[in-house]
């Protein structure tokens, strides 16, 4: 049992929180663990993914809200000082190692699907395997856009990491209900071509691009068949290759 340490509610459907890590807790950028609380004197329990990197004393991780989801209705309600439940064991999809060393990295996530990627971004290794990054991260509502200031001012002025992150990394948040710079689908950027002309570069091929996907079914779905009629092949532990899906995702 951890300890949570603070509460943060993005919007009336979407909080953060961090909470103790035991120091014999070890995780990858990109991995989750089973998370959760005491109901009824029985554990319950859903995949989460890290917010936080691995080197990070703490542990953060991102929620939707749902007002009749077992889990998430009760977890919302933490306070700091509470106490979660948190697997021993990380594992999941989307590491480093699971793609082949490439050009681009496309990170593509929907809502809470950023929380691996926001480990992965704050993790030297990935800037070691990849010439440049680019996280695309689409939401409903501009206030749903967690992590935003931390991406695009905090991180590059970050004193170990920022040289890194100024050089390498770029952030394209889309909002596709309000006003917004971007307003556009993931599969719409992709299909139009808008995605990859925006920043001046060749349209996505296996040869130079890897990508990462983490959002709804849909999402998934969709990103996953144009990647593959692209030439994309999904990599995994044992075989590395083109992109990588994260399956695990908290709908409730």
């Amino acid at each position: 049992m951890e300890r949570v340490l603070t509460v943060h509610h993005w919007t009336d459907r979407l909080f953060s929180f961090t909470c103790t890590r035991d120091t014999s807790f070890r995780f990858g950028a990109g991995q989750f663990a089973m998370i959760g609380l005491v109901v009824e004197g029985k554990p319950l329990v859903r995949a989460y993914s890290m917010v936080s990197p691995p080197w990070e004393e703490h542990l953060e991780f991102l929620s939707i809200k749902v007002q009749h989801g077992p889990l998430t209705s009760r977890l919302q309600h933490i306070r700091p000082g509470d106490g979660v439940l948190i697997g021993k064991k990380a594992t999941g999809t989307l590491v480093n190692e699971n793609l082949l060393p490439g050009g681009v990295l496309w990170l593509f996530a929907t809502g809470t699907g950023l929380a691996p990627f926001m480990s992965l971004i704050r993790e030297p290794e990935t800037y070691d395997r990849f010439d440049r990054i680019v996280l695309v991260h689409t939401v409903r509502q501009v206030a749903e856009l967690a992590y935003r200031e931390l991406i695009s001012k905090d991180l590059p002025e970050h004193e170990l990491l920022g040289e890194m992150v100024a050089g390498k990394l770029t952030y394209l948040p889309s909002v596709t209900r309000e006003p917004f710079g971007t307003t556009e689908r993931i599969t719409t950027m992709i299909e139009s071509g808008s995605l990859t002309g925006r920043f001046g570069l060749p349209p996505l091929s296996p040869e130079r691009d890897r990508a990462m996907l983490c959002g709804s079914e849909a999402m998934n779905a969709d990103v996953r068949a144009l990647l593959e009629a692209r030439g994309f092949v999904e990599g995994s532990n044992s075989n590395p290759g083109s992109y990588v899906v994260e399956k695990a995702f908290v709908t409730k």
